[in-house]
């Protein structure tokens, strides 16, 4: 079973930034979309960022773009995501996400890999 490594989570002022980093155990891995997802406590999880390899279409969830940057390696096996700008509402358990057949993207439904996620904390 191939396993989604996480790394960069930590505490940060606001104003802030972070790099998250996912890799997948297998490079043979393949899938259709690689992302990352997050909850907050007592919220629901939501999209952060996705990246769908081919198209190389990236989404962002709410007021998320243009603080938020996500990329992806060629490989297709690894995604990184970079915070700015971070404000307290963005503390949340991240985690990294695979959608190993194509559709929808989106939601958090169809993703079959997931990663133990990282803790991000923003401190005021």
């Amino acid at each position: 079973q191939v396993q989604l490594i996480e790394s960069g989570g930590g505490l940060v002022q606001a104003g802030g930034s972070l790099r998250l980093s996912c890799v997948a155990s297998e490079r043979s891995f393949r899938n259709y979309a690689m992302g990352w997802f997050r909850q907050a406590p007592g919220k629901e999880r939501e999209l952060v960022a996705t990246i769908t390899w081919g198209s190389e279409n990236k989404y962002y969830g709410d007021s998320l773009k243009g603080r938020f940057f996500i990329s992806g390696e060629k490989s297709r096996t690894a995604v990184t995501l970079q915070m700015n700008s971070l404000r307290r509402e963005d503390t949340a358990v991240y985690y990294c996400a695979a959608r190993s057949d194509y559709g929808y993207v989106l939601d958090e439904d169809g993703y079959d890999y997931w990663g133990q996620g990282t803790q991000v904390t923003v401190s005021s």
